[in-house]
C-alpha cells in the first residue's frame, strides 16, 4: 500500500544539523511489527506513524512512536516534527493555533501560533538518584565529582538520569568511551554557558547499555530538566539550549514558562516528502 511520507529534521535552523525523523503519514492499517520493522529500516533515532484519534473531538490526531528498538509513550522531537508533518500535509491547527496530540502518555498539546512551535511539557516525576547510580554515571563519563551541582531522576514517560554540571564546559568535557552497563541508562548533563553567549545552557543526551549513543537534540530529556528547574523554583524566564555540540549538530531548544505549563520548542525542516511503499 502507498503511503504518504516525510522526513524532517528538527531543534535547528539549519537543516541537516538537527535530529532527523521519519514521519509516515498514513500509519492506519500497519500492525505494531510492521511500524517497528520500519523503525529498523530507516535506522533513524525515531520514526513516527499519524494515526486517526481515538477521540477526534478531544485530539487532532494520534502519534505512535518507535525508536528502531522499542515503542516510546513520548518524546519531544517525534512530537514538534510529527505535528509540523501533520500541517504541511494539511492538517488545521484549532483557535488559538494549538494542534492536540494524542499518545502515550495523554494528550500533547502544541502551540504552532508563534515563530518557533512549541509542545506543553507533559507531567514529570521527580526522584531522588541514587548515590551509587551517580557514582557510576560519573565514572563512566570520566566526571569530577566536584563538578556536580545537583542530580535526580526525572520521569516523563522515558526516565533519565538528570545531573547538572557547574559549566557547559564540563558538560562538554565529559567523555563515555568504553562505557558499559548490564542493563539501559539514559543519562542527561546540563551545565550553564557564560552570560551573553548564543545559548544559555548545554545539555547531552548519552544513552549508555552495550554500547554508547549520544543523541543529537532531545526534546524530552530538555522538557524533564525544564520541569525540574520548574518544581525547585529555578525556571524564572526563557532560556535557550544547546546540544549536539559534540557530535556536529547545531541543535537550539526553546524553553520557556506559560503559567504553570513549560514549552519547550524548535525549529523544524521538511527536507523529503512522497509516498511509500509499506
Amino acid at each position: 500500500m502507498r503511503r504518504r511520507f516525510i522526513q524532517c529534521d528538527v531543534f535547528s535552523d539549519v537543516p541537516t544539523r538537527g535530529n532527523g525523523l521519519a514521519v509516515v503519514l498514513d500509519g492506519e492499517g500497519l500492525s505494531t511489527e510492521e511500524m517497528q520493522r520500519f523503525a529498523v529500516w530507516t535506522n533513524l533515532a525515531e520514526t513516527t506513524f499519524l494515526l486517526p484519534p481515538s477521540d477526534p473531538a478531544a485530539a487532532d490526531y494520534a502519534l505512535r512512536i518507535f525508536t528502531t528498538t522499542r515503542e516510546l509513550p513520548f518524546a519531544g522531537h517525534p512530537t514538534l516534527g510529527s505535528c509540523a508533518a501533520w500541517l504541511h500535509a494539511g492538517g488545521r491547527a484549532a483557535q488559538g493555533g494549538i494542534v492536540r496530540q494524542e499518545c502515550g502518555v495523554g494528550i500533547v498539546r502544541i502551540d504552532v501560533s508563534g515563530a518557533v512551535p512549541a509542545f506543553v511539557a507533559p507531567p514529570t516525576r521527580i526522584e531522588a538518584l541514587e548515590p551509587e547510580r551517580l557514582a557510576e554515571a560519573l565514572a563512566a563519563l570520566r566526571i569530577d565529582p566536584r563538578e556536580v551541582v545537583r542530580s535526580a531522576r526525572l520521569v516523563n514517560g522515558p526516565a533519565w538520569e538528570a545531573i547538572e554540571l557547574r559549566s557547559a564546559e564540563a558538560v562538554l568535557a565529559a567523555d563515555p568511551t568504553g562505557a558499559s552497563f548490564p542493563e539501559e541508562r539514559a543519562i542527561g548533563l546540563i551545565g550553564p554557558h557564560a552570560p551573553g553567549g548564543e545559548a544559555d545552557v548545554e545539555v547531552r543526551m548519552i544513552d549508555i547499555w552495550h554500547g554508547i549513543k549520544e543523541d543529537p537534540i532531545t526534546g524530552s530529556l530538555n522538557a524533564a530538566l525544564a520541569c525540574w528547574r520548574q518544581a525547585e523554583g529555578r525556571l524564572d524566564g526563557p532560556y535557550v539550549v544547546a546540544q549536539g555540540t559534540r557530535i556536529g549538530r547545531i541543535g537550539r531548544v526553546h524553553v520557556r514558562p506559560d503559567g504553570d505549563a513549560v514549552m519547550i520548542g524548535g525549529a523544524v525542516s521538511i527536507l523529503i516528502e512522497g509516498m511509500l511503499d509499506l
